[in-house]
């Protein structure tokens, strides 16, 4: 008989589960509501909220609102961006992740303590990502934003580097670039990192690689434009070639379960726990 398994582990993150309650709970008083930037890094859980009355905005669309309530989502936000807000008369509605929001504050403690021993303070992140914009804000713009190892190149090895993690980078990746400047910088005294990324997220590279080896095919349901579930996905490919990428049930293909009995589904961080189970759904189906 074959066995359809969802990952206990696999949805939503503490941040976005602490977000989207605080969206819920606000449309139940109200029929709309605003939030800087989509909630979550999924398009169907964004529209599954638009329908009840969410409405997303830009940063340049904020600039034009005043005396309302906007909620600032998991990712986190610049001080430019709580400045307009008090100069608009808005109310934050501040949702961002605790673990996001304590990195933001040591970045800035960093930044005002060494600021005048021009210390290059680097940021291991996706350039343009809303978190990395965020931490990158506390540091008056000045943070050197790092995605790959030719960004090094960037550096001056003779110069102080002090670096950090986007919450939900690979560690691996990580410590390879650490492991790299460690190799260039010209006095090893002038370097310190700080392994910042999220322990949860973190967590979950080890369990979902188990999850994906202990499975005969795997389902992995994600939005494409997920920072986390490409790397998540990468991470079921590497132990699990049988691994299929989807966003939602719709892509579920019949050939990729044929001769399949041990079927497991996984997903980003941002994937909800109901998306999962339509996808669940599906595969009993065919």
């Amino acid at each position: 008989m074959r066995n359809i398994e969802i990952d206990q582990f696999s949805g939503f993150c503490f941040g976005v589960v602490n977000a989207i309650r605080k969206v819920e709970d606000k449309l139940q008083e109200s029929d709309s509501f605003y939030c800087l930037g989509d909630i979550v890094h999924n398009t169907i859980e964004v529209e599954r909220l638009r329908n009840k009355g969410l409405k997303t905005l830009t940063h340049e669309e904020m600039a034009q609102l005043h005396n309302t309530s906007v909620l600032f989502r998991a990712h986190g936000e610049p001080p430019s961006t709580y400045e307009l807000a008090k100069q608009n008369h808005i109310e934050v509605i501040d949702a961002t992740c605790p673990v996001v929001l304590n990195l933001q504050k040591r970045i800035k403690r960093i930044y005002e303590e060494r600021k005048d021993e021009q210390i290059q303070l680097l940021i291991f992140g996706k350039s343009g990502h809303a978190e990395v914009n965020g931490l990158v804000g506390q540091t008056n713009n000045t943070a050197i934003v790092i995605e790959k190892k030719e960004d090094l190149d960037k550096l001056d090895f003779g110069k102080a580097i002090v670096m950090f993690s986007q919450t939900t980078k690979s560690k691996a990746a990580y410590m390879e670039l650490v492991e790299m400047i460690q190799a260039r910088i010209e006095r090893p005294e002038l370097f310190e990192y700080h392994n910042t990324i999220c322990q949860q997220f973190g967590n979950r590279m080890p369990k979902i690689k188990e999850f994906a080896s202990t499975h005969d095919c795997i389902i992995f349901v994600s939005d494409a434009k997920s920072s986390n579930g490409k790397a998540l996905f990468k991470a079921c490919e590497e132990v699990n070639p049988a691994s299929h990428f989807v966003s939602g049930p719709q892509d579920v293909e019949a050939a990729w379960i044929e001769g399949k009995n041990n079927i497991g589904i996984c997903g980003a961080t941002s994937t909800p726990a109901w998306l999962m189970e339509q996808v669940k759904d599906k595969i009993a189906q065919l």
